[in-house]
């Protein structure tokens, strides 16, 4: 399976996003989600920390973190961390921060100790709706990273729920979705629709490819227009 993931990488984020949902009157595309509608890939919000570690994908992991509640002390980054241990690897983190308003914006959650642990624990990428810090320290672990931003400190927080559906930048995920992430956002998709995601986006490759060398190969707008219309496809 692992090698799945890696053909996965060979393709960017917007590639994927073509064949799972963009262009549903396309043959290579599985029109997966409503494509304005679906929720099925990240907004604006969402800033890639490590561009040049380029693509990741994996099975999702989900948690939730709040400020404490003294009602609620079941959870801790413990369980976060044998989430990820009972997942199919690769993985990927969602980090969902339920904070308020006032407190979202400085809430520096996963710096490199926690990092450090889902790392080791199998985790090759992380996205989370809030800031996170330690960004020089965490890039030599080699993980993608993607946050709404970056602070230097935090309060005290608690971790609310582990796997659950949540929200990440527009983006509705549950556990065991695959996620795909590089420096133009994520997407999701169902992990039973792997394969044919993976040959959709072969599909597309070429066509892309074979479309760009005729672009190229000529300045005649008028043959230009016949190329972009998928005229020759």
């Amino acid at each position: 399976m692992k090698d799945k993931f890696k053909e996965l990488e060979q393709f960017d984020t917007p590639s994927i996003t073509n064949v799972v949902a963009t262009y549903p009157d396309k043959e290579y595309c599985l029109g997966l989600y409503h494509p304005w509608k679906g929720k099925w890939y990240t907004d604006q919000t969402l800033k890639c920390m490590y561009p040049e570690l380029r693509r990741r994908a994996g099975y999702v992991v989900t948690c939730t973190y709040g400020l404490p509640d003294p009602n609620y002390p079941n959870l801790k980054f413990a369980d976060v961390l044998r989430a990820v241990a009972e997942m199919k690897k690769p993985v990927i983190l969602a980090l969902k921060q339920d904070m308020p308003d006032e407190i979202k914006n400085i809430d520096g959650l996963l710096g490199g100790n926690m990092m450090t642990a889902l790392k080791s624990a199998g985790v090759v990428g992380v996205l989370s709706d809030g800031p996170s810090r330690d960004i020089d320290e965490i890039r030599p672990l080699n993980m993608q990273y993607m946050l709404t931003g970056v602070c230097a400190g935090h309060g005290k927080f608690a971790v609310h729920a582990v796997n659950t559906p949540v929200e990440i930048c527009g983006m509705m995920v549950a556990p065991g979705d695959i996620v795909h992430m590089d420096e133009n956002g994520a997407v999701k998709f169902p992990a039973k629709y792997i394969d044919e995601v993976i040959s959709k986006a072969k599909d597309l490759q070429a066509i892309e490819s074979k479309r760009q060398k005729m672009m190229r190969e000529t300045t005649d707008v008028e043959e230009l227009i016949k190329i972009m219309s998928g005229l020759y496809d």
